[in-house]
């Protein structure tokens, strides 16, 4: 089977950020094509001016990231979340896929999903797989479609250690960023009252209803498509936001009147390199009360702090 090749068209002047996010899905490495400093370069090397018509052609405003998802993993769900990500981010994108066709990369990559124990309470159960031993763990039945989170990626699983050990019988809950609704369906099976999911992405909105419905939780899980914090109203003893790390910053700037005074605010999706700026954006208003790390990814859990 083909690799997917996705191409992620933006601004320059965002290509930094996009590399980052980027670098979160493939840590072994993508390309990038900018041609703004193109002549520039060439004279430097060849000294010649000589450069291929096609070459000068190209919109030296743009910068193209090129990505490769190998057929085990998931497209989709690179997909969702680059989208997710840099739309958080604010970076306007483009997104194209070339390689095997799309049918083949929706549907190629589930023969390696298997069930996964999370944690000591859940385990995750792709749709399609029927063999499996739960034992005691509750099971999250779950199918992202093209939404981010099969509970795969490191930021998901340390989300859900994390609400395995904080969510209280009758909470309610806040998901920022829900995406397949992974994040909330746990929380009610953990004994959470109800959740609330916002997604910027309309499709992952629809996904998570599709998910919550199969797990037979939707009449306790909302969901809606928003920015942030713009759809929110009420107050909730768990706030969790797997998302990137300047939303997250942003998030944490207003979030705390959406808390009580002894409410869990869990924020993931955070690469190491980012974490002390996490931090400084949150130490005004929230003390950390513990965090996780995976494979250079970072879940804080904090509180608000007391006046």
């Amino acid at each position: 089977m083909e690799w997917t090749e996705i191409i992620i068209s933006v601004h320059r002047d965002n290509l930094e950020t996009a590399e980052a996010i980027a670098h979160m899905i493939v840590p072994y490495g993508f390309y990038v094509e900018d041609y703004a400093t193109m002549m520039e370069e060439v004279m430097e090397i060849a000294h010649i001016d000589l450069i291929d018509e096609e070459l000068l052609s190209k919109d030296k405003d743009k910068a193209l990231i090129h990505v490769y998802i190998s057929p085990e993993e998931n497209p989709a769900e690179s997909i969702a979340f680059l989208r997710e990500r840099l739309s958080a981010a604010g970076v306007d994108n483009e997104i194209d896929t070339t390689g095997c066709s799309e049918m083949d990369w929706r549907n190629n990559w589930k023969q390696y999903f298997f069930p996964i124990p999370v944690g000591e309470k859940l385990l995750i159960r792709p749709t399609w797989r029927d063999e499996y031993d739960a034992g005691n763990r509750k099971v999250i039945n779950i199918d992202p479609g093209m939404a981010f989170g099969t509970g795969n990626h490191e930021t998901t699983r340390l989300c859900l250690q994390c609400l395995e050990k904080y969510v209280s019988d009758g909470d309610k809950v806040l998901d920022v960023g829900c995406g397949s609704g992974i994040l909330s369906i746990a929380s009610i099976l953990l004994g959470a009252q109800s959740a609330f999911g916002v997604d910027i992405d309309p499709t992952a909105v629809r996904t998570a209803l599709e998910n919550a419905e199969m797990n037979s939780v939707c009449n306790k899980c909302t969901f809606v498509a928003g920015n942030l914090t713009d759809k929110v109203e009420g107050v909730y003893e768990i706030v969790v936001a797997n998302i990137v790390a300047d939303a997250i910053i942003m998030l944490s700037a207003d979030v705390k009147q959406f808390m009580r005074e002894d409410s869990v605010y869990i924020m993931s999706g955070i690469i190491d390199k980012r974490h002390e700026d996490v931090l400084a954006a949150i130490e005004k208003d929230f003390e950390v009360i513990e965090t996780f790390e995976e494979a250079g990814w970072v879940c804080i859990a904090a509180k608000v702090k007391k006046a």
